[in-house]
């Protein structure tokens, strides 16, 4: 006993002590992030990530320049495959609209949201978005993507990564069009290893008529695919431009038009108007007044004054010359 003892003392003198952190988010430089906003739009401030068993998921904090309370994020969760030694699972579901709902509530706090109903297509597939604008004038989406490829399909063929994007935006100097420029303007950067995770789906084909006879394919007066701006910048200038002109305040009043002045001669005084007829007054011609007839006018040389002396009498005083044409 004594010597089984004094075995397990000597074994605890000798084993390394190690301090492990424990398994949590972490934060990462933006260079790490897996998801991007499109250029032009929201800066990256921050990357927090998470590592699951089954999932990597990450939210990026965007620069927010509202009074609406929270960050806005892009958040994205890629899952499938083992992706760390953490016990925790991600939930394996597709896309619930109450919970949608819970979710952009909790989001952005004290704004009423609308879920648009039209069908919206980007270069990942269909996406979603509710939108508001809060008492402030602060407009603000919620977005929310899902990636899957063949979610309907069973067996080895089925392709069973899957993608979850969500993206909170609000501000004060953009519209609803800028703010839903990011949905169709972002990238992803993570990928998956193993081709039964790919959540993207195989690759389309290419256009049916590349190499047929008889196909010919002209090129377009129009690209096809509507873009909307997204940046901060121009809304700044224009507000700043705005300011300027209200402390300058407001600008000199230009001049009233000239009228034409009518050709027609005046109506006797003896002579009454028609009863369908509307009588325009015309305002009198402008007179000339002592000081426009005093302004110098310009004199124009002779022809005749190119070959001539410098001093000769028919170009040395142009009002002589012009008084003897």
């Amino acid at each position: 006993m004594t010597t089984l003892l004094l075995v397990s003392m000597l074994t605890g003198c000798g084993t390394a002590g190690t301090v492990k952190a424990p398994v949590g988010p972490e934060l990462l430089s933006a260079d790490k992030a897996l998801i991007m906003p499109p250029p032009g739009g929201p800066s990256v401030l921050g990357v927090v990530q998470t590592q699951r068993t089954n999932a990597t998921e990450q939210t990026v904090s965007l620069a927010t320049n509202s009074s609406i309370p929270g960050q806005n994020y892009l958040k994205v969760s890629f899952i499938g495959g083992s992706q760390g030694s953490n016990t925790s699972m991600a939930p394996y579901r597709t896309v619930n609209e109450a919970a949608l709902r819970r979710e952009y509530a909790a989001a952005v706090p004290g704004v009423r949201m609308t879920r648009s109903n039209i069908y919206l297509q980007n270069a990942y597939g269909p996406f979603a978005y509710a939108s508001g604008r809060s008492a402030g004038g602060d407009a603000c989406l919620f977005g929310w993507q899902q990636i899957r490829s063949r979610s309907s399909g069973s067996g080895i063929g089925r392709d069973f990564g899957m993608v979850q994007m969500r993206l909170r935006l609000c501000d004060n100097r953009a519209n609803e069009s800028e703010l839903l420029s990011v949905m169709y303007g972002y990238t992803l950067i993570g990928t998956f290893h193993g081709e039964i995770w790919n959540p993207f789906g195989s690759p389309s084909s290419g256009d049916p008529r590349i190499g047929q006879t008889g196909q010919p394919i002209y090129p377009a007066a129009q690209p096809s695919a509507q873009t909307f701006p997204f940046s901060y910048s121009r809304s700044q200038v224009d507000r700043s431009t705005t300011s300027a002109i209200t402390r300058r305040g407001p600008a000199a009043p230009a001049a009233a038009p000239v009228l034409p002045v009518a050709t027609t001669a005046a109506p006797a005084a003896s002579s009454a108007p028609s009863d369908d007829a509307m009588v325009v007054p015309v305002p009198p011609p402008a007179s000339h007044t002592a000081e426009n007839a005093g302004r110098a006018r310009v004199a124009v040389p002779s022809p005749d004054c190119i070959d001539a002396a410098p001093m000769s009498p028919v170009c040395s005083n142009p009002g002589d010359r012009e008084a003897a044409h």
